[in-house]
């Protein structure tokens, strides 16, 4: 008689998802932690550095020139981009071909600011020499406060010891997330004393999604004829037809000053729903002081009060009175959700 095959232990799969997520674990505690040391060190020695930098980024008539090689470029790339588009001019120059030719993006009212984790790289002897050469602001990220990168430059910005997520504390994982974390804040820094708003961040972006929850309600909404509206005294049966028409769901009803007085929707048309409804006037139907907003509002703000208020489409106003009327199809077709 055969043998019957012994079977499979069933706990493998959950046993390998577990080792997975208890890596994960190590991997992001090692990485807090490294986070958590350069929060302690921004309240002691790393302030005031931290302070100077900024202070001489801001006060640059040029440009911020982020530099860096390996996993640090990878980052400088990331960091000079979030400065760039927070409004503080700013490209990414790889550290080995400033040596060939890149050196001259580099200009006398720039500030330089490069990523070393030992600062002690060859590449970086020639940006070294050329800011000395030529009195451009050198400040320098590193964990090493004695290394030459640290003090050639004139402004360090010296990270605390961490230990790498790697089990073998080598591959660049906390120290590249500490490099990244100090640019952004550094660029959010700025931005704050700049006074930097979300117009100014809309000006910066206006493709793809941040670009259409930047657009404003003016851009998107219905002008002209295309806005439903008729005076007070107008009889039900005109305003429906111009409901009907215009396609919103809804008609203003504008006073003799040409101000919104109220709006005409179907839920009111429901909820006034009787056989003599189409002669009645709009004044017994509409509601009053309806939801407006101004042009000026962003179009993620207009979709938080069409959500928020349970109604598919506000009258935009200026002065009070109706300049166009916005839909809320109209704002999820601009890529605003």
């Amino acid at each position: 008689m055969p043998k019957s095959k012994p079977l499979m232990a069933k706990s493998s799969g959950t046993d390998a998802v577990s080792a997975a997520v208890q890596s994960a674990l190590r991997t992001l505690d090692a990485e807090g932690s490294g986070i958590a040391a350069m929060s302690v060190a921004l309240q002691s020695d790393l302030g005031g550095a931290f302070a100077r930098a900024a202070d001489l980024i801001r006060s640059a008539k040029g440009r911020l020139i982020v530099t860096g090689l390996g996993k640090s470029g990878h980052i400088g790339r990331k960091i000079a981009a979030t400065f760039a588009s927070t409004g503080t001019p700013a490209f990414f120059v790889h550290a080995a071909e400033a040596g060939h030719g890149d050196l001259g993006m580099i200009t006398t009212d720039d500030v330089i600011l490069a990523l070393s984790w030992s600062g002690e790289q060859p590449e970086m002897k020639t940006l070294i020499t050329y800011a000395k050469r030529f009195r451009i602001a050198l400040i320098a990220m590193t964990a090493e406060r004695d290394s030459t990168l640290s003090q050639a430059a004139d402004i360090a910005l010296t990270l605390p010891k961490a230990r790498e997520a790697c089990p073998h504390n080598l591959a660049p994982t906390t120290s590249s997330l500490m490099m990244l974390a100090l640019g952004d804040a550094l660029a959010i820094a700025l931005l704050e004393g700049r006074g930097f708003t979300s117009v100014d961040f809309s000006v910066l972006h206006p493709g793809g999604k941040l670009g259409a929850m930047l657009k404003y309600t003016r851009d998107l909404m219905h002008t002209g004829d295309a806005v439903p509206l008729k005076p007070l005294g107008t009889r039900m049966s005109d305003a429906l037809v111009e409901m009907s028409s215009k396609g919103f769901g809804c008609v203003g009803i504008i006073d003799p000053r040409g101000a919104v007085a109220g709006i005409v929707t179907d839920g009111d048309l429901r909820r006034h729903m009787r056989p003599d409804l189409m002669t009645a006037l709009v004044d017994d139907v509409m509601t009053e002081n309806p939801k407006t907003i101004r042009g000026d509002l962003l179009a993620s703000e207009a979709l938080e009060i069409l959500n928020s208020s349970k109604i598919t489409a506000l009258i935009v106003t200026e002065a009070g009175k109706p300049v166009g009327i916005v839909h809320l199809h109209d704002i999820l077709r601009a890529g605003v959700v």
